[in-house]
């Protein structure tokens, strides 16, 4: 008979696992020692460091273990150190910077093109050939990673590098594949006659492209972001202020999004971590803290995951038609026009927005 049993859930020691994503002088390295100070409830947290220990250099101001991290930077290398320094039960573990593990020397990128180079030396044409096979062994050991991640008792703060990123695309393309989509929707909702000739993509279309921002992106693993308890992007124009990329509602009220991360957040982390009882500010707090709020526009990270939304949506909407919902409900809200509160509203209230919005629109048609 097996010893699995059931018992009441109460939330105790449960681990975190944060990321802190952005460029070079965006306070990545100096907000996860505040993070982690006041995360290990007094406890010295360790750090590990894969950046020549440019962790040091805040030793006279923050109290912490360190240890260096040296190529190659291979998955299990981060892995074994993270387990050391569970296993000698520091509270917090910092990683500065997971992105090595990526784009470090040795790292993932490293570790493919040696693999294709073994697998197909010079050949070039044996080398297409050869290039999904070339990923298995880096990509199995990452995944072997990320399972030991998530079995570490302490909890982890892993900063990430990020760069700006762009992208290629066709309007005239992507505009014609949304009215495809929306056409098999609209003729699966009502049953219609499918015999008429529908204009398929790339039917004649103009080959003009464009060049697309898409904001910062860490620089790591594509799937590595989703591991994350929660994740915020800095930026060196604000250094050490948070913006949300993933923040769960228990978490909320931990984060003051309108000052840089602390150990004030750090303790409110723990105690949310250590007890099922809900840490509740008190009604100065809570109203100071929608005053700092108050009137702060809608980010850019907000307006990036209100457009993952309308992607979604059905019918999916276009970057046009998103900036009409958006500036319509910036024109008819109670927050104060196109605010920090208005894109929260957005996102997490999308589907009753959005038919607020059609509403109004037909109501206008019709006059």
């Amino acid at each position: 008979m097996s010893n699995f049993s059931f018992r009441p859930a109460v939330r105790e020691n449960v681990g975190l696992i944060i990321g802190l994503i952005g460029p070079s002088g965006s306070g990545k390295t100096y907000s996860a020692l505040r993070l982690a100070i006041g995360l290990s409830g007094g406890k010295k947290p360790a750090g590990i460091d894969t950046e020549a220990c440019r962790m040091k250099h805040y030793a006279d101001q923050f109290k912490f273990d360190h240890g260096e991290l040296m190529p190659p930077f291979r998955p299990d290398t981060y892995a074994n150190a993270i387990k050391i320094a569970d296993v000698s039960e520091y509270s917090v573990i910092i990683v500065d910077s997971c992105s090595h593990e990526w784009a470090g020397d040795g790292g993932i990128l490293d570790w493919q093109e040696e693999e294709l180079t073994r697998m197909a030396g010079d050949d070039w044409k044996k080398r297409e050939t050869c290039k999904m096979a070339s990923w298995i062994k880096p990509k199995m050991s990452h995944k072997q990673m990320v399972q030991k991640l998530l079995q570490v008792k302490a909890h982890l703060i892993l900063c990430f590098r990020a760069e700006e990123k762009t992208e290629m695309v066709n309007p005239y393309r992507e505009s014609l594949e949304l009215w495809h989509r929306r056409r098999e929707t609209m003729e699966k909702w009502l049953d219609a006659d499918q015999s008429e000739k529908k204009p398929t993509p790339g039917d004649e279309l103009p080959n003009k492209m464009i060049i697309r921002q898409k904001g910062w992106q860490p620089i790591c693993e594509k799937n590595m972001p989703y591991e994350l308890t929660m994740s915020f992007l800095l930026t060196p124009d604000k250094p050490g202020y948070p913006q949300p990329i993933k923040l769960q509602e228990q978490h909320k009220a931990a984060i003051d999004l309108s000052k840089p991360l602390d150990e004030e957040a750090g303790r409110k982390l723990l105690a949310w971590a250590s007890s099922s009882q809900v840490q509740k500010s008190t009604k100065k707090e809570s109203e100071k803290q929608e005053k700092k709020l108050s009137g702060r526009p809608l980010t850019t990270v907000q307006a990036g995951e209100i457009c993952k939304i309308t992607a979604n949506n059905e019918p999916p909407l276009s970057m046009a038609e998103t900036k009409e919902v958006i500036d319509w409900y910036s024109a008819n809200n109670d927050h104060g026009g196109r605010t920090y509160e208005a894109g929260q509203a957005l996102i997490h209230g999308f589907p009753t927005i959005f038919d607020r919005f059609l509403e109004a629109r037909e109501q206008t048609e019709e006059v």
